[in-house]
């Protein structure tokens, strides 16, 4: 399935990364999937959705302390934007991501109660919060 146009989300983690797919039109998006890092294999994972989706930008989720000051994790985060960058030659953007898995995780569990909480389904369903963000920030 194509969807020439569309932007792509990643929520980076060191143990799993969710994936979403949105369209700027609506400014919506929905969950992928999620997958457990394997080293090099995650590349041929990323690829394989890149080709089948196409998106025309891709976010990855920034993930930020509540003030605002970088973690750990942000660094992590902004070379694995650099590598999808560097690999495919897509279009990246950061974006803001502090309290999308807490979100998530309310949203999962306002549906479903706690089997809703699978960490696969909250990693997905935060790639959908980070790449609804950003497109409510720069196309509504």
């Amino acid at each position: 399935m194509s969807n020439a146009g569309g932007v792509m989300a990643f929520d980076f983690g060191t143990r799993s990364i969710g994936v979403a797919i949105g369209q700027r039109i609506t400014c919506t998006a929905w969950p992928l999937k999620a997958f457990k890092i394997r080293n090099n294999d995650d590349w041929q994972e990323i690829e394989k959705l890149l080709n089948e989706w196409q998106p025309e930008i891709v976010v990855v989720g920034l993930p930020l302390n509540m003030d605002g000051s970088e973690q750990p994790l942000t660094a992590k985060a902004r070379k694995f934007a650099n590598r999808l960058h560097g690999r495919f030659g897509v279009q990246v953007a950061l974006h803001d991501e502090r309290l999308s898995t807490v979100e998530a995780r309310a949203g999962l569990f306002e549906l479903g109660g706690y089997l809703a909480l699978e960490k696969s389904k909250v990693d997905a369903e935060s790639a959908v919060i980070i790449l609804e963000s950003w497109l409510e920030k720069f196309f509504k």
